[in-house]
């Protein structure tokens, strides 16, 4: 039984319930598979909008990313601003933008839910409930599973949704309780000592409060981050987590804790296609692993904000 094959096997068995039944000295019988050195990047929060150019910037980063050799790319999430609050049109609308924009890019394009590019929870949009596209389903439709996972030169890679929608039709950083138990059972099936890379949009960790201004009017959900982080990095320890790439703050920021580098990632839009925001500038992130290890450098594009309103 080949490693995909094992994973995808003892993945059931978990979902089920079943895995305590397999013994955890089974895993250590498979040998990791053999790590080959690439590079990937990885673009998040690009809030493509036709205002304040927008739309070309994200143009400009992906045309960038174009220029430096990669095996693939992610994209961290948000990926249109913004389809929370907005008619239905205006968000396909959206979608259809970045669609086409993305195409720019030349390179296989995973992709992670944001909280914008859910669809119509907030009530100002107009959108009931049941509609076909409410929710993720509109970005189900357009690019798959909201959590995944995938293989690549020997690395093993966890796509999370990190956005949880509250029942006052906002969101707030939340990873379900389903995918917890798909998230055990995914890990169950990675041969032991497999370097992993997770991503998810909303940050598990980060220090970001620490640094930013202070709210005047506390938010009404835990939106800044997974508010039940706890329960996924219980599950990650113990595995050879190499790093976490992280999204939806917009700030250069890395974090280790236990030894894990959880990286936040600077925005394509930098402050909302305003200039900087808290001193990091519009960008992507280039991500090398080798020898088993993760690095990181972020990349600027030269976009120049027809609105500037640097932080």
């Amino acid at each position: 039984m080949n490693a995909t094959n094992r994973r995808q096997f003892l993945g059931l068995l978990g979902a089920a319930g079943f895995s305590a039944a397999v013994p955890s000295s089974a895993f250590g019988l498979y040998a990791a598979p053999v790590q080959e050195s690439f590079t990937f990047l990885f673009y998040t929060d690009a809030h493509l909008q036709p205002e304040l150019n927008g739309l070309v910037g994200t143009d400009m980063a992906f045309k960038k990313g174009r220029t430096i050799k990669a095996d693939f790319a992610i994209n961290g999430g948000d990926h249109v601003f913004d389809a929370l609050g907005v008619p239905k049109q205006r968000a396909l609308q959206l979608f259809d933008l970045y669609d086409k924009t993305e195409q720019d890019l030349g390179l296989k394009l995973y992709h992670t839910v944001g909280n914008h590019d859910v669809c119509g929870v907030y009530p100002a949009s107009g959108m009931a409930e049941d509609d076909p596209l409410y929710g993720k389903k509109l970005f189900e439709q357009r690019f798959g599973k909201t959590y995944y996972s995938f293989d690549h030169k020997g690395y093993h890679f966890v796509v999370l949704d990190s956005v949880g929608i509250t029942n006052d039709r906002s969101y707030e950083g939340r990873v379900d309780a389903e995918q917890l138990k798909w998230l055990a059972g995914d890990l169950a099936g990675v041969p032991a000592g497999t370097p992993i890379v997770v991503v998810a949009h909303i940050p598990l960790v980060t220090a970001y409060l620490a640094y930013m201004p202070e709210m005047p009017v506390p938010p009404p959900h835990h939106s800044l981050s997974v508010a039940n982080a706890n329960e996924v990095l219980a599950l990650l320890d113990g595995h050879n987590v190499i790093g976490v790439l992280q999204g939806h703050t917009h700030v250069n920021e890395t974090v280790t804790w236990k030894g894990v580098p959880y990286v936040t990632c600077g925005a394509v839009c930098g402050n909302w296609w305003h200039g900087t925001h808290l001193g990091t500038p519009e960008g992507f992130t280039v991500v090398t692993l080798a020898g088993g290890k993760m690095t990181t450098r972020y990349e600027t594009y030269g976009f120049k904000s027809v609105a500037p309103q640097n932080t």
